[in-house]
């Protein structure tokens, strides 16, 4: 069975099950822009990458002591917040991984060195639209 992980799926009640936060909490995250759950006839609907933000935000908040503001500098540092169909992170000692930043997507794994961002302007297709040409 193919599985999307970008599906909208879960109403905002499972997931607040699921977090066991309150579900204002979710709509407070979402207000600030945190995470942008897909909408069907005005309810919100959330994938299963909208859930494993919502865990690394859930996780920033309450086990690192963020802030709202905090958390935003912190997702402002992950290019691939918003990115579809990001790969994830690594836990291989062999591959060039920053250690102080954990992925937001597979826990336990850790995003790969950035060499430097002009190097990426030309491959990524999220900073493509950031740089200036």
């Amino acid at each position: 069975m193919f599985c999307n992980d970008d599906q909208p799926m879960f109403n905002i009640g499972v997931i607040a099950e699921l977090l066991k936060v309150h579900p204002e909490t979710l709509r407070i995250w979402e207000k600030h822009g945190l995470v942008e759950p897909s909408r069907r006839n005005k309810q919100r609907l959330y994938s299963n990458n909208d859930v494993k933000r919502l865990q690394f935000i859930h996780f920033l908040i309450n086990e690192k002591g963020l802030n709202i503001a905090g958390v935003l500098q912190i997702i402002s540092m992950y290019p691939c917040w918003s990115t579809k169909h990001c790969a994830g992170g690594n836990q291989s000692k062999d591959e060039k991984v920053n250690i102080n930043k954990p992925c937001w997507k597979e826990q336990g794994t850790y995003c790969y060195v950035i060499e430097d961002k002009a190097d990426q302007c030309s491959a990524c297709p999220h900073y493509n639209r950031d740089c200036v040409q």
